[in-house]
């Protein structure tokens, strides 16, 4: 609670700063409100210029023969306007001249379209041909210019303009330099002093070893002179690699929060635009920023994005946006420029497809692999991210380490979270045990879906599935201990046996051997029960045949093969359609992978007709309580005496 109010006073702290008093002056508004106003003007007001326009016929007839007519004015030679005297107004057929405040004296009453001027006066001669000297109309021809049709042809190009200059604006706003067209600025987001990461390295449980090497680079900035008396440079470069969850971006916020320099952040996608040339812009202007306060800290996130191989598949287009930046980015880190006092951190979970250039001594001097925590490194995480839940006293870590081989930090950290969601929404006090494995459960396997309807022949088979996978790992030496079995449908499977898995840094082939028996072991109880297989095994087969094909193709587990790989650990491959290996080899592969998936599935078949019966009582088992844990097991099967029973051939 301490650190959320320490946070939410920097935080308003920072509001007040930026919500400063803004200089008195004329303001751009403004003249949108006037623009406005003088449209609202015109459309409700316009109307009042316009003067009524006749025929030449009703003038002739309904004004000039009865001398109503004071003077005429052509302007333009286009127009005729017409005054009719002062004291003819009172007139009723005059009653339809428009009135008002904005209709002057001098205003026309009447207007006529003339085609020619020449017309004009030919057709006035003859219509006062019969008038004395003294009746004779009196007209006057000007030239003037329409300022109002002017306005109405200029109104959309203003309109235009002040929406381009409205956009511009708020583009400028948004970029860092606060111009217009500042799309070549760099995005970066910087922390300094006043704005400061509030994650430190006591929030990084596990990962001691990466934790010291990043340690040592906050401790160079803050006591150069322990390391440059003895001629050692600062390096120039940290490159975090590991797989996703396993706290890369927290590393880094935990450097900008122990590190008392200004620290830059982004995303390597942020450097990429549609614009050419912006990229490479980016780049420089990031690092000329981070020079002018150095010492500082770049930290680039995901940085394949920007950083991907070039290949001389790319060589045919004429411009690589993506090239160029990394190009530039090559440069700012070890060009013939010095980036004294700047360091780079770069994170990414794709570090075999990254240039070779990038990764060079020089431009990034230190790699940190940051791995999938063991299990004393899952209990530190687990104890990190139980601090701030309300838990009970049955609260085993151990056992929830115990259970979450292969998960990373953020899996951890979502378990953690989701045991808590749903202690609330059971109305508990506190997070049980119960509550964790429920929610390990539905991390790993999905929601549980009790509703799902299943015809009674179907939840048949999946028992007698599940339970062919229980009886085969029960009764085969190299696979994990079984902890329950269950056919309660959850996310996109019927059913589903779970175990408690020992970690493993190497794999033998007896093991994999083992495992591929227990996966094929539900098929092999359907067959076996039902004289027949069904669909639901499509996610075993899956495995089976991915797992088949490693440890042929890539871990040599094979004597026909021999000790021969085909992995490629550089992904250069994945590039050409073509394979690594001839026709010839590829037919050996599929043969020794389809055998050896036969072999394992005549071996569990075998495994399971000889414990028939306890398949059986096993499968009515979970039919009747739909799941099925480890006391049941052991009561069913006795005690787990861990031998395989047939050994397979090669």
């Amino acid at each position: 609670m301490k650190k959320q109010d320490k946070l939410y006073s920097t935080n308003s702290s920072e509001e007040k700063q930026t919500q400063a008093p803004s200089p008195k002056g004329f303001k751009m508004y403004w003249l949108y409100l006037l623009f406005l106003g003088f449209m609202i003007f015109f459309m409700f007001f316009g109307q009042t210029f316009n003067t009524k326009e006749i025929g030449w016929i009703e003038f002739e007839q309904t004004m000039l023969h009865t001398h109503d007519v004071e003077k005429i004015i052509v302007v333009n030679k286009e127009i005729a306007e017409v005054f009719i005297k002062s004291e003819k107004l009172k007139d009723p057929k005059y009653q339809n001249i428009p009135k008002g405040k904005f209709i002057s004296n001098t205003s026309p009453h009447y207007i006529i379209s003339i085609g020619s001027v020449d017309s004009f006066e030919n057709k006035l001669q003859q219509a006062q041909k019969d008038f004395s000297p003294s009746e004779l109309v009196d007209v006057r021809y000007v030239n003037r210019t329409n300022w109002w049709s002017t306005i109405v042809w200029i109104l959309p190009f203003g309109l235009l303009i002040l929406f381009w200059m409205y956009l511009f604006r708020g583009l400028g706003k948004s970029t860092m330099g606060g111009a217009v067209f500042n799309f070549g600025k760099s995005t970066a987001k910087l922390l300094d002093k006043d704005t400061k990461s509030t994650v430190t390295f006591k929030d990084v449980a596990g990962l001691k070893e990466a934790k010291k090497e990043v340690e040592e680079i906050v401790d160079f900035l803050k006591n150069p002179a322990t390391y440059t008396k003895l001629g050692a440079k600062i390096p120039k470069g940290v490159m975090l690699v590991g797989p996703t969850g396993t706290g890369k971006t927290l590393m880094a916020k935990a450097v900008a929060g122990e590190a008392n320099v200004p620290f830059f952040s982004l995303s390597g996608s942020e450097f990429v635009e549609m614009f050419v040339g912006v990229g490479a812009s980016r780049v420089r202007d990031l690092f000329k920023q981070a020079k002018q306060k150095a010492p500082s800290i770049i930290f680039i996130d995901e940085i394949d994005a920007v950083g991907r191989s070039r290949s001389k598949l790319n060589s045919f287009q004429s411009n690589d946006e993506r090239e160029n930046t990394l190009n530039q980015l090559l440069t700012e880190l070890d060009g013939f420029g010095t980036n004294t006092g700047v360091i780079v951190l770069a994170a990414t979970n794709r570090a075999d497809i990254l240039d070779k250039a990038l990764l060079r001594p020089g431009r990034f001097d230190r790699h940190i692999y940051l791995e999938l925590p063991n299990k004393q490194e899952r209990i530190e995480i687990y104890e990190v991210h139980l601090k701030p839940i309300k838990k009970a006293k049955d609260v085993d870590v151990q056992l929830l380490a115990s259970l979450s081989p292969g998960f990373s930090g953020a899996d951890i950290a979502n378990i953690c979270n989701e045991a808590a969601l749903i202690a609330a929404r059971k109305k508990q006090q506190a997070v049980f045990q119960e509550d964790f494995m429920e929610a390990r459960d539905r991390v790993v396997g999905g929601l549980e879906r009790r509703g799902k309807i299943i015809s009674p022949k179907e939840k048949k088979i999946v028992a007698y599935h599940e339970a062919g996978h229980a009886i085969a790992s029960w009764y085969l030496k190299n696979v994990d201990s079984l902890v329950k079995v269950s056919i309660i449908p959850r996310g996109k499977s019927l059913g589903g046996a779970w175990y408690l898995p020992e970690e493993h840094q190497i794999i033998t082939k007896s093991q994999f051997t083992d495992q591929l028996c227990a996966s094929l072991g539900g098929r092999a109880a359907e067959e076996i029960i039902f004289k027949e297989a069904s669909s639901g095994a499509l996610d075993d087969l899956e495995k089976v045949t991915k797992q088949a094909y490693t440890m042929v193709a890539y871990y040599g587990l094979n004597t026909k093969m021999g000790p021969m790989s085909f992995y490629d650990s550089t992904g250069e491959n994945e590039r050409f359609l073509g394979k690594p290996y001839s026709e010839k080899m590829a037919e050996l592969i599929d043969k020794e992978v389809q055998d050896l998936i036969n072999l394992s599935y005549e071996k569990v078949s075998k495994l399971l007709i000889t414990h028939q019966k306890e398949l059986e009582v096993l499968a009515k088992l979970l039919l009747k309580k739909e799941v099925v844990y480890l006391e049941d097991l052991e009561q069913i099967l006795g005690e787990r005496i861990n031998e395989t029973p047939i050994n397979i051939a090669d």
